[in-house]
């Protein structure tokens, strides 16, 4: 019997940052899609490329959410890395095929994608649900 499970790390991250995190990103990724703003998308795969692969404290939209979680007065709620981490790395993938479809032109592909997109912000800002687990979850009923 396979029972479910998530990327484990032995680090947390804040549960209350990664949601304003998501605010923003979902923010920002609003007024790409109404404008069409491709500086906002590229900021946004900078922004993640930064927290992913070198250190969360050079990006911006973690500094501007640990300055907000600061004003707000929010709890810090630890929660294991290692799915947040595997979202963020879903979301880069995600950001980067929603630009080449746009230059591309791929509209239903890109309304889709965005969609997705959309979606587990939402879910991550409302319920601080993780997408990236569930996913995990899947792959590794699928390969193992």
């Amino acid at each position: 019997m396979s029972q479910k499970s998530c990327p484990i790390s032995l680090v947390s991250v804040d549960s209350n940052i990664a949601r304003i995190n998501s605010f923003y990103v979902g923010i920002l990724f609003s007024i790409y899609f109404i404008s069409n703003f491709t500086f906002l998308i590229v900021f946004l795969i900078v922004d993640f490329f930064t927290r992913i692969f070198f250190a969360k404290e050079y990006s911006l939209i973690f500094i501007l959410s640990t300055q907000t979680k600061k004003v707000l007065k929010l709890e810090s709620i630890n929660v294991d890395a290692a799915p947040k981490k595997l979202a963020a790395i879903f979301g880069l993938i995600f950001l980067i095929i929603i630009l080449f479809l746009n230059i591309l032109e791929l509209l239903f592909a890109f309304y889709i994608f965005s969609a997705i997109l959309f979606l587990c912000i939402f879910l991550e800002l409302v319920f601080s649900y993780c997408v990236g687990c569930e996913i995990y979850h899947i792959y590794k009923k699928l390969f193992s």
